[in-house]
């Protein structure tokens, strides 16, 4: 099992494999030579200096494999980017899992640094915990809104003292900067979040983001417009993706850079319940038996790369899984209570509903490898479970669009055979415009028509930066459609995926392997098959509570409903009620019987949020009304939102006066299976950013003395034969400088000449 030290220094060797420069051998022993080499290092190091603004620049000779480097402004030269492990360790406690990620950054360079990183984590985790490990020293974060949060960071930054700030980008999209980061040094970073493990049909399973996937962000020219009250006819256009800047990380070229952030991952197990199998379906592990209900799971052969999800799955050894589980936590003068509840399937019967199913492909670039060939052989599976008394179409899906038939037609052998060929000559290029295939799948001509259950199966990676767009998109046109939502390959957007079928009343598969096809398109649909369970309700006998969902959704076949509160006194009982196509189903749980659970209060938080954010997508509150709601959540339970954020500040000085910090964004691996041709062959790099300070961070930094150097990203969708973009390294230094410090060394190589001079006369 792999642990973490409870501190890291420079000099504190790290079980991460960061490859360093190696020192240059010594001069000889001849005193005009040693001179002369002293001299021309000096003249380098000067060289340098004025090229990066204070910061050592490197050749690609002079470093060891693996090392990732940017390019700077001086032909030839490049500034070494830093480096960072990453370590998972997860507790899983019946129906909860308690997670600890640890990242180490590393500074090869002689310089300072700002490492930006962006990374994934859980869609539905509860992240309340920020800490770095100095040495001997850790500092706790704690939560602030975001703009105040930002700005203890860039006050913290620019007085040269070690920081870093936590920001939720999405619901599952993190980015943390490390500022300050000495030469040669390690500063660990520790995240810590609460998450409720997923239970459905048989088995559990724990999802382990581990790479972000490059986002296509719809140009700007797909726009918007609001006219603001007294706007007197001027109005302001919006960007679809206005942060677009914050969510487009560079990617390394699997062809030409090894894989860059190494991960280790250890489980420890405790499911409650006599297990059965236990397995990692993209991974090598070792699995330790810890007792019947427990077990230890680690990788089998040491850290591996970021580059695809991590996934375990656990049954029971009994043949069916638990259909019930009820748990609660005492926090402060409330209890929180945590119940899962399966309702039973029931034999479909003969005289069912025949189903009108909209199939959506994604043939995008970022679908390319792998992704399409699951993502084909997905569709023609169902494809094939049609029924003749069904109807269908088809619609794929790039940059454009293609509608298979004019309208729904019956699924009989003619029209199936035509799908399968249509689906089978997809190939995977261009960008991932969604909105177009969305709206038009959820087009309803003959939406008064009972008589069919209407479906909507949408196969994607999701990788896309607007995802509001879609969701918004959804909540106004989703009318009767039900929208099941499939992800496809090693990294999918799982939030995007999950709101997304939150929001259209379905559900959500996620196929990462080819392997998984078969299994997990059955049992998806089985639950287009079978009846959900509809109308539900919950009602605790004493006492108010909170619950959420606020609403409670439909439940699909082998899925449970999964209900949080809060409440004064976990007291008598909980009554859920439905029906089950046309019959009646209830079930009673007595609170009493309820087991210790951990982290509940975080996850009931969680959700509310989630159900805040939800209620202004359907537009059932405002912008306002929702961000209020969020915010005395976030606050009251520590938790990192879209409004708040942890920072953390070491309140001693390490950066000296004067040091210039230069910034890097930390380049990301491509996630397993995708073609980088596909996603980035086609488009120009962005342009290098000049160093852009805001001014309240400007004032701050003059008065500390120490201007800062900006390390431009690689653009996302750069040419695949561009390398990365070159980096706007400000001079400090004038000609003036300049001549004055080659005066200086040239008196100083003549007095030595002439001191040699006069020995050798002498001898």
């Amino acid at each position: 099992m792999h642990t973490v030290p409870e501190a890291s220094g420079k000099d504190r060797p790290s079980r991460f494999a960061f490859p360093v420069q190696a020192p240059r051998a010594a001069a000889g022993p001849h005193l005009t030579l040693a001179i002369l080499l002293a001299i021309a290092a000096i003249l380098a190091l000067a060289s340098r200096t004025l090229a990066a603004g204070g910061e050592a620049l490197v050749r690609p000779g002079e470093m060891r494999a693996g090392s990732l480097l940017l390019r700077s402004t001086e032909p030839g030269a490049f500034v070494e980017v830093p480096r960072v492990g990453t370590d998972v360790d997860i507790t899983v406690s019946g129906p909860t899992a308690r997670a600890r990620i640890t990242q180490v950054f590393r500074n090869p360079t002689e310089g300072w640094v700002e490492a930006i990183y962006v990374y994934p984590l859980p869609e539905g985790g509860a992240v309340d915990s920020l800490r770095i490990v100095i040495g001997d020293r850790v500092v706790i974060g704690d939560i602030k809104e975001r703009k105040e949060a930002r700005a203890i960071y860039a006050e913290a930054k620019a007085a040269g003292r070690k920081t870093t700030l936590l920001e939720q980008e999405r619901p599952n999209l993190f980015t943390n900067s490390v500022a300050n980061i000495g030469p040669g040094e390690t500063v660990l970073v520790q995240i810590e979040y609460q998450e409720p493990v997923r239970q459905s049909a048989d088995g559990f399973s724990l999802r382990v983001p581990l790479v972000v996937a490059p986002r296509y962000n719809p140009k700007p020219v797909l726009q918007t417009v609001d006219f603001a009250p007294g706007g007197q006819g001027w109005g302001t256009a919006a960007d679809p993706v206005p942060d677009r800047e914050r969510i487009e990380p560079p990617v390394l070229d699997p062809r030409s850079s090894a894989p860059t952030n190494p991960v280790t991952i250890a489980i420890r197990l405790q499911a409650g319940f006599a297990l059965g199998e236990v397995r990692s379906h993209h991974h090598e592990v070792r699995i330790e038996e810890r007792g019947a209900d427990a077990r230890l799971i680690g990788l089998a052969e040491g850290p591996v790369p970021a580059d695809r999800d991590f996934e375990l799955t656990w049954k029971p050894a009994a043949a069916n899984a638990p259909a019930v589980g009820l748990f609660r936590e005492r926090v402060g003068d409330a209890d929180y209570v945590l119940a899962f509840v399966t309702p039973p399937a029931l034999q479909q019967t003969e005289d069912r509903r025949p189903r009108e199913i909209v199939f959506v492909i994604d043939n995008s670039g970022s679908m390319g490898g792998t992704s399409i060939v699951q993502a084909k052989a997905s569709l023609l599976y169902a494809l094939g479970r049609l029924k003749p008394v069904d109807r269908f179409n088809v619609i794929r899906f790039d940059h454009t669009m293609d509608v298979l038939f004019p309208d729904a037609v019956p699924a009989d052998a003619e029209h199936v055979s035509r799908a399968k060929v249509f689906v089978d000559a997809l190939k995977a290029q261009g960008g991932t415009e969604m909105l177009p295939s969305m709206k038009a799948a959820l087009t309803d001509p003959r939406e008064s028509d009972a008589s069919f259950l209407r479906q909507v199966v949408f196969l994607t990676d999701g990788a896309i930066g607007n995802e509001q767009q879609l969701l918004d998109t959804i909540a106004a046109m989703r009318g009767r459609s039900r929208v099941f939502m499939v992800g496809i390959g090693s990294a999918p957007n799982s939030f995007l995926m999950t709101r997304a079928a939150e929001i259209g009343r379905g559900a959500f598969t996620h196929i990462g392997s080819a392997d998984q096809v078969e299994e997990r398109m059955r049992k998806l649909f089985e639950k287009l098959e079978s009846p959900a369970v509809t109308n539900l309700s919950a009602r605790f006998s004493e006492g108010e509570a909170d619950v959420t969902p606020a609403v409670l959704p439909d439940v699909y076949r082998g899925e449970p409903l999964v209900i949080a509160a809060r409440l004064g006194s976990a007291r008598g009982y909980l009554a859920i009620n439905g029906r089950i196509g046309d019959r009646p189903w209830t079930v009673t749980l007595p609170l009493t019987a309820a087991a210790e659970g951990k982290g509940l209060s975080k996850l009931w938080a969680r959700r509310k949020i989630a159900d805040a954010e939800v209620a202004r997508t359907l537009r059932n509150t405002t912008l306002e009304e929702a961000d209020k709601a969020i915010l005395t959540l976030a606050l009251d339970h520590r938790l990192v939102t879209r409004l708040t954020s942890l920072v953390a500040v070491d309140k001693t000085p390490s950066r000296p006066e004067g040091a210039r910090l230069t910034r890097a964004d930390l380049p990301l691996n491509l996630p397993a299976g995708w073609e980088f041709d596909k996603v980035f062959g086609g488009e120009k790099p962005r342009e290098p950013r000049e160093p852009r300070l805001d001014r309240a961070s400007a004032s701050r930094i003059q008065v500390a003395s120490a201007p800062e150097a900006t390390v431009a990203s690689p653009a996302l969708r750069p040419s695949a034969t561009t390398a990365t973009p070159g980096v706007a390294l400000p001079a400090t230094a004038t000609d003036s400088e300049l001549r004055m410090m080659l005066g200086l060394l040239l008196c100083a190589a003549s007095l030595a000449l002439a001191v040699v001079g006069r020995r050798r006369a002498a001898a």
